[in-house]
């Protein structure tokens, strides 16, 4: 019996190493093909690692390159926000996706933000969901053994130092951990799409015949709030709210 569950062990991290050796053998195509100037060839290579399972900033800001090198804007944008979306700090995933954003119909300015909300911003968005985590782990590792040192030392300096210490990493773990998981339900539940038809009038209501709002163009970024059917209530970035086909957008 342990020698056939060796065995097994032995097929599966087999198979495991195999697949990523794969994986790892079409992404270096892709961006080969990339470089020489083949980028329909990347654009389907790159795609073929994403039905592989593989996920990561660096795929996705390559297949926006290459979408955007065949003048596919729309698809530059959706690839470019799903880069941002794992790193949101990135300068090249951020400067690529301004530049691909100047490039489509709709200019649409956003509701200015406080300051106070700018500022959450500009910490929340140094790591992601996952980095705050491991911050928020370390630091709860870090006040318990501050605890320890504080009801195990014989020394008063000690036990103080300890004490105080620890009462700061609790709040900033604390804060990390808030970071973290405020970060995870966004991920989870905010939903965000991008327009790809070239031209679509928002609606009132989930209904054809209903009363016409605002035109929209491919390529315009839009929060999904609500879906009934086959429709989707949509908000863009000035606070306007109206009615969509779900197959107008593709997800970010």
């Amino acid at each position: 019996m342990k020698q056939i569950l060796n065995i097994l062990i032995f097929l599966f991290l087999f198979l495991q190493s195999a697949f990523s050796a794969n994986v790892d053998t079409i992404f270096s195509r892709a961006n080969h093909e990339y470089t020489n100037e083949m980028y329909t060839n990347a654009i389907e290579d790159y795609h073929l690692v994403i039905q592989n399972g593989v996920e990561s900033a660096e795929l996705y800001f390559n297949l926006g390159n290459a979408y955007f090198k065949t003048n596919d804007i729309p698809s530059a944008v959706l690839y470019y926000e799903k880069a941002k979306k794992l790193k949101p700090t990135d300068e090249d995933i951020n400067f690529n996706l301004n530049v691909a954003n100047t490039q489509i119909v709709d200019k649409i300015e956003p509701i200015p933000e406080l300051f106070l909300k700018k500022w959450w911003r500009s910490i929340y968005n140094i790591f992601n969901a996952d980095t705050w985590a491991i911050v928020s782990v370390v630091g709860f590792i870090l006040f318990f053994v501050l605890l320890a040192f504080y009801l195990l030392s014989k020394y008063i300096v000690i036990r103080k130092s300890a004490f105080y210490t620890g009462l700061i990493v609790l709040f900033l773990t604390l804060f990390t951990f808030t970071i973290a998981l405020q970060k995870y339900n966004i991920l989870k539940h905010k939903k965000e799409a991008i327009v790809f038809v070239p031209t679509i009038t928002v609606k009132s209501s989930p209904n054809q015949n209903s009363v016409d709002l605002f035109v929209i163009h491919e390529g315009a970024k839009v929060r999904i709030l609500e879906k009934v059917g086959n429709w989707n209530e949509i908000k863009i970035a000035n606070g306007s709210v109206g009615w969509l086909p779900a197959e107008a957008l593709k997800d970010i």
